[in-house]
């Protein structure tokens, strides 16, 4: 990759980037610094990826209308909430001002069997997200391990009524892979929708998020990916998309991946 495509490269991913603070101890002041962040020199982040606690917090920082959008998790990080439940913390985050909902679906219950629980879930928490509130749906592909589980519960979650499917927690041992990757947005090709895709999760090089661009150009077509087509959820990507952007970091490091 030479050092004109790695800076165009970096642009694009901080376009597409959900700059995410998910960390069990996260504090409010640690929310203002996000929402800073996420206005770079070079342009903003998609949006902010953040607890639901914060959202207010978050809403009340940017202001309405914001450039940056403000995204949060339920039924988060286990997938293991009661769909009222579930349901209800979405109903609360929407009103606290999240422009996008990230839920993860019961995949316990998946892996055991039971589609029904997946759909019911996604279906539910759709039926919250109305008017422009974007769903992006989490199917955790690192437990989920098998190519044909992956597959499937992309499929249930493109069916129920997902916006977005994405790859993972960030809380599991195994967060987004090309592998799964190449899974997903060929279920997505093959659905005919218009649904994105996020990997989340391990991404933390320009280098690593060319790998996924890549992909899916070859899957789905040349600049398919927008932000409303393609988020990367990422907590370090940001340090190094502005490395590139600025000259700090060579473009031939950032290339090799170092």
């Amino acid at each position: 990759m030479n050092s004109h495509s790695i800076r165009e490269t970096a642009a694009v991913a901080l376009s597409l980037l959900d700059l995410t603070n998910l960390k069990d101890d996260c504090t409010e002041a640690q929310i203002e610094a996000l929402c800073a962040r996420a206005q770079t020199p070079y342009g903003n982040s998609a949006a902010i990826c953040i607890w639901p606690r914060f959202v207010a917090q978050a809403r009340n920082i940017l202001g309405t209308g914001h450039a940056v959008r403000i995204a949060t998790v339920v039924n988060f990080p286990a997938g293991e909430m009661e769909v009222a439940d579930v349901a209800a913390e979405t109903r609360e985050a929407i009103a606290d001002g999240a422009d996008e909902i990230d839920l993860v679906i019961p995949y316990r219950k998946f892996i055991a069997g039971d589609e029904k629980a997946v759909t019911d879930m996604v279906r539910a928490v759709r039926a919250e997200c109305t008017g422009p509130v974007l769903l992006k749906v989490i199917i955790e592909t690192g437990e989920l391990k098998e190519a044909a589980l992956i597959r499937r519960a992309s499929e249930l979650a493109i069916e129920a009524g997902a916006d977005f499917i994405k790859t993972s927690t960030g809380k599991v041992a195994v967060n987004a892979t090309l592998e799964a990757a190449d899974i997903m947005i060929r279920a997505i090709r093959e659905s005919g929708r218009k649904v994105g895709f996020k990997p989340a999760g391990g991404i933390g090089s320009v280098a690593d998020a060319a790998l996924y661009l890549s992909l899916a150009e070859t899957i789905m077509a040349p600049d398919w990916a927008m932000p409303s087509t393609f988020r990367f959820g990422a907590s370090g990507l940001l340090d190094d998309i502005l490395a590139v952007l600025s000259g700090a970091q060579p473009a031939s490091a950032a290339a090799s991946g170092y």
